[in-house]
């Protein structure tokens, strides 16, 4: 069965986002374990709102979402989108049920990059296998946080970490299911 990995940059304080929905503070001077991250997945898993800032900034700069990404599979999950982009599938009933069906297929593993409803969603039914955070060195002191309040504690393995000489750290944990 193919991994469900949320894959995501974080600041120190634990959010992935600005107060006004910024992510400039996100380091791009250099790979940062992306290319081998690239290598292991074939999907990915977007929230509407994730997907329509991609969509804009790849009108607003002509450029791929993340530098060096190849293409691969989008599965956009969205109640609200009539329709997704060229070569991207939209999910727009029983997400769970979806996600684990597409998990069960042959493949590599999945990226879930975003949006934060969709990974709350995907971590409170046990879909998520492993984090892999990119911590960057600052405290924005407010926007949106990385995790939202569950109802159980969620035990992880940690199988990575590596640091940087911009001080970012990159942590890869697997998630204990129980």
């Amino acid at each position: 069965m193919r991994r469900l990995i949320l894959g995501l940059a974080v600041t120190l304080d634990g959010y992935i986002e600005g107060p006004h929905g910024e992510y400039d503070w996100c380091f791009t001077d250099q790979d940062y374990g992306l290319a081998e991250f690239f290598s292991r997945i074939d999907a990915i898993f977007i929230g509407r709102k994730s997907y329509e800032i991609k969509q804009q900034s790849a009108v607003d700069n002509h450029v791929e979402m993340v530098p060096g990404m190849q293409k691969m599979k989008e599965y956009v999950f969205s109640r609200t989108l009539q329709s997704a982009g060229e070569g991207a599938t939209l999910i727009s009933k029983d997400s769970i049920e979806a996600a684990r069906s597409i998990k069960a297929q042959p493949g590599k593993d999945i990226w879930l990059y975003g949006g934060a409803a969709l990974t709350d969603a995907f971590m409170k039914e046990g879909l998520v296998d492993e984090i892999w955070m990119s911590v960057h060195p600052i405290l924005l002191g407010d926007g949106k946080s990385l995790f939202r309040k569950y109802d159980r504690s969620i035990s992880l393995t940690l199988l990575e970490s590596k640091t940087y000489d911009t001080g970012l750290v990159s942590l890869r944990y697997s998630l204990d299911k129980k």
